[in-house]
């Protein structure tokens, strides 16, 4: 049982009515079902992405807002938040959509909803891994063309495999939940990652750690990418690190679009320097770059790796848990910000 924080401590004071909660995105309908049973629940049934105007609007009145991956909720939203808002209930696992620094200054609280997407992006993941090398994309259009003409020796021709490197760039749990998958279809394991894992979980992976990322991008047949996005890690796959990676390497991103410098990489796979992408996000969704839709080896997929009904509600039902905690004056399960700058 936790013990309620003390009242005088922003944002974990007991709430002494039912939670005023808008949610900017429509959810699974037994999340949004118990909501509404719980809390004054403003939903999205139509799904409209929420404008700016909207958000604006929205923080000025409810007690709680939840928004998504696609809501940037910046330091000028948060500045001019109405004094009811005190929490940010995110659902989703990552944060930078959200100025935390800003929230921390208001004494706005922050949760999210880690660990619910961990195996669902690493599925996805794992098939473009396996589909960039096997050039899949090419074979569904050729069938769905009417142009394939049969089995031939020769046809279609993709790389095995196993006995190639696996290039890992961010070692979280996602990365080790790839790196768990890919040892099964026998490719070798390379990481690069702010801190080294501990030699034990190392060897449970057979992983060999660079810590350069230039070092990596040389070594592997194919890099996927599961870094957070931060000024660090904007554009860090660019086209000097493009460069550096092997002729005929493939590049998997299931993070974000902004990891990656989309013109180099677009350079990289014209000049046949790559041989083909997987990518998830993109730079500026849902906009997608014709060149890469023509690309014959690139899998572009909708930004669904975390799409499954299981993942989105169990997300749902830790947005409400963290809700549910707040309003109670305890500190919610899932808390990113203290409130506390």
């Amino acid at each position: 049982m936790d013990t309620p924080l003390p009242s005088n401590l922003p944002g974990h004071s007991r709430l002494d009515r039912t939670p005023h909660v808008v949610v900017t995105r429509h959810l699974e309908p037994a999340v949004e079902a118990r909501m509404v049973q719980l809390f004054e629940t403003r939903l999205n049934a139509e799904d409209t992405p929420f404008s700016r105007n909207m958000l604006r609007e929205a923080m000025a009145k409810y007690d709680v807002i939840v928004p998504t991956v696609t809501d940037s909720i910046d330091a000028d939203l948060i500045e001019n938040a109405g004094p009811r808002l005190k929490l940010i209930a995110s659902f989703g696992a990552g944060t930078d959509h959200i100025d935390l620094q800003a929230a921390a200054r208001a004494k706005i609280l922050v949760t999210n909803t880690p660990s619910v997407f961990t195996d669902d992006t690493a599925d996805l993941a794992m098939a473009m891994i396996i589909g960039v090398p096997r050039r899949v994309r090419e074979g569904v259009e050729l069938v769905r063309s009417g142009e394939w003409t049969g089995w031939a020796p020769t046809a279609l021709l993709g790389r095995k495999l196993a006995g190639k490197t696996l290039g890992i760039v961010g070692m979280g749990r996602i990365g080790q939940a790839v790196a768990h998958r890919a040892r099964a279809f026998g490719l070798e394991i390379a990481y690069h990652n702010r801190k080294r894992l501990p030699e034990a979980v190392e060897r449970m992976f057979g992983a060999t750690y660079f810590e350069g990322l230039d070092d990596l991008l040389r070594t592997a047949d194919i890099v996927s990418l599961h870094s957070p996005a931060n000024p660090d890690s904007l554009r860090m796959i660019d086209a000097r690190r493009l460069g550096l990676m092997k002729p005929g390497a493939s590049l998997v991103n299931t993070a974000r679009g902004d990891l990656v410098d989309q013109e180099a990489l677009i350079a990289a796979l014209e000049s046949g320097h790559l041989t083909g992408a997987g990518l998830d996000v993109y730079p500026e969704e849902p906009n997608v770059d014709e060149r890469l839709l023509r690309h014959p080896n690139v899998m572009t997929l909708p930004h669904i790796g975390s799409a499954t009904r299981e993942g989105r509600e169990d997300s749902g039902m830790k947005v409400i848990a963290n809700i549910r905690m707040w309003a109670d004056g305890h500190r919610p399960p899932d808390q990113v910000l203290s409130g506390l700058a």
